[in-house]
C-alpha cells in the first residue's frame, strides 16, 4: 500500500471517528433532556463573588456562565439573564459553582436583599408563558393558568394554577421556548414555585392573565 493511499485511510478513519463521538454526545445530551425533563438557562457563579461587590457587566463576563440545567432541580429566585442582576451587589459571599439568585443580591446601600413589594412569604421566580405579550411590564397582578395534556385524540385541560401574582418585571420575548411565549418574574409563594417551574417543564402550556382593576 502506497503512502497516499495510507495517509487517505487514516484520515477517513479519524473524520469517522470524530462523527461517532459526536453522535454519541448528541445522544447522551437527548437522553439526559429525556429523563429529567426540559432545561433552563441559569447564572451560575464560576468563581468566587465577595460580599458587597457590585454585578458590572465584567464581572459577569469574567466570573459568571450561563447553563442549561433540568428546570426540576433550578432553585426559585435563579437568575437566567445577566441582564437582570446587573447593577446589583451581593448580599454574602457566593461560591464558585452556585446559583446565582434574586435573594443573593440587593440595591447597593440596602441593608436588605432587594425584593420588591411582593407580599411576606414570596420570591421572584422566572418562567416561560404565554399571554404575555399585552403586558407592559410590572405592577400589576395575574392570574397563572396551566394547561396539561389531554387523552389521546382529546383536549387538553386548563386550570388556574395560581391567583393574583404580582408581575415583578417581563424580561421579552424567549425564542429558545418558540413562538408567543415570553420570561416574566411573578413573585410566587414556595409552594406556588415548585408547582409552576414542574409544569413549565411537563404542561403542554403555562398562561398569564392580567386582572381586571376591579
Amino acid at each position: 500500500m502506497s503512502r497516499s493511499r495510507r495517509a487517505v485511510l487514516l484520515v477517513g478513519a479519524a473524520v469517522i471517528a470524530a462523527g461517532l463521538g459526536i453522535a454519541l454526545v448528541s445522544g447522551y445530551s437527548a437522553s439526559v433532556s429525556d429523563s429529567y425533563g426540559r432545561l433552563r438557562a441559569v447564572l451560575v457563579v464560576t468563581r468566587m463573588i465577595a460580599a458587597g461587590e457590585i454585578v458590572s457587566p465584567k464581572l459577569v463576563a469574567a466570573r459568571t456562565e450561563v447553563r442549561q440545567v433540568p428546570a426540576r432541580f433550578v432553585p426559585a429566585g435563579a437568575i437566567s439573564r445577566p441582564s437582570l442582576a446587573l447593577g446589583y451587589e451581593a448580599v454574602g459571599p457566593l461560591a464558585a459553582g452556585s446559583y446565582l439568585t434574586f435573594g443573593a443580591l440587593r440595591r447597593p446601600g440596602s441593608d436588605k436583599p432587594d425584593r420588591p413589594r411582593i407580599g411576606r412569604g414570596r420570591v421572584p421566580v422566572e418562567l416561560t408563558v404565554s399571554g404575555a405579550g399585552v403586558l407592559s411590564g410590572a405592577g400589576r397582578l395575574v392570574d397563572v393558568l396551566v394547561t396539561h395534556e389531554g387523552r389521546i385524540g382529546g383536549q387538553g385541560k386548563t386550570a388556574v394554577a395560581a391567583e393574583r401574582v404580582p408581575l415583578i418585571a417581563v424580561s421579552g420575548p424567549d425564542p429558545d421556548a418558540g413562538a408567543g411565549l415570553s420570561k416574566v418574574v411573578l413573585g410566587l409563594t414556595r409552594r406556588q414555585a415548585i408547582r409552576l417551574i414542574d409544569a413549565e417543564s411537563f404542561a403542554r402550556r403555562v398562561t398569564i392573565l392580567p386582572r381586571s382593576s376591579g
